[in-house]
């Protein structure tokens, strides 16, 4: 297997906490730290890397699950924290993190293009509920990794950038008949159904049917809610809308429904498409 290949490993998806490796075998990125400092270290010990091997952390928004051990990374193992002015001053408000960012602390600008490591790396705005929401679409040696995770609703950058994906991580959080009927109380419902509040099940096969490209790979369905849906009903429902468009996953696009709290296989991105997990 080649140093150079492109590898995502899911640390953890969902409200516990959200947290993604990007890179290859001997360094890259994290998207989100969520989870613990800790534990986030022994994933990445399991892959043979460690902190020296992470040379930055982008962030989507400044929600709590998100940003858990942000303070930690940024100040203590003195990883640099990327995203806008305006989120990271939504990490500054956050009462949740404990250690604020001063030397760590980096900025971008939204929707303007900058490189890491050999990643060209683009942002674009995403509906939800915090002080701004990123979806990041970057690539790497001719693949397009894109990631779109607590949207409300669809907007025109999230189709184009589903439409240019090679591999792709989706928020499907949760099935609408099991919220409404679940024992959330009517004011939480009520935000997670708003266009400011989370995709569901039926939204995300919509948008995927609606901009599925024969170049589109491999499909991640992130930040499943634990009360409000199940994998094998998101898997289905999506897998649905796919099928009656003539995609097959399995054959055609892989198709998996990542874990809440914990890490998932290594998996390496190129122009195939998955057919079996490490």
């Amino acid at each position: 297997m080649a140093d150079n290949e492109l590898i995502f490993r899911c640390l953890a998806s969902g409200s516990s906490g959200n947290c993604y490796y990007l890179g290859t075998r001997t360094g890259g990125i994290l998207i989100d730290a969520g989870i613990s400092a800790r534990q986030i270290q022994k994933d990445l010990r399991e892959m043979g890397l460690d902190y020296r091997n992470i040379h930055g952390v982008l962030i989507t928004h400044d929600h709590a699950d998100h940003i858990r051990s942000v303070g930690t990374l940024g100040e203590r193992v003195h990883l640099p924290i990327y995203t806008t002015r305006e989120i990271h001053s939504g990490i500054d408000r956050n009462y949740g993190v404990k250690e604020k960012l001063k030397t760590s602390r980096r900025y971008f600008e939204k929707a303007l293009p900058w490189e890491l490591l050999g990643m060209r790396i683009q942002t674009f705005g995403i509906s939800h509920d915090s002080t701004d929401c990123l979806g990041y679409a970057i690539d790497y040696l001719g693949q397009r990794f894109v990631i779109i995770t607590d949207c409300g609703e669809p907007n025109p950058d999230m189709e184009h950038y589903i439409s240019t994906a090679n591999h792709l991580v989706i928020e499907a959080n949760h099935d609408e008949r099991m919220l409404l009927n679940g024992p959330y109380p009517t004011y939480l419902k009520e935000r997670i159904l708003s266009p400011r509040g989370h995709q569901s099940n039926a939204v995300c096969a919509e948008l995927l049917a609606r901009n599925y490209t024969e170049k589109l790979r491999n499909i991640w369905l992130c930040h499943l809610s634990l009360e409000n849906n199940d994998p094998q009903v998101a898997y289905d429902t999506v897998a649905e809308a796919l099928e009656a468009i003539g995609v097959k996953p399995g054959r055609d696009v892989y198709l998996k429904a990542l874990e809440r709290t914990s890490a998932s296989p290594v998996y390496v991105l190129n122009d195939e498409v998955i057919r079996s997990e490490n």
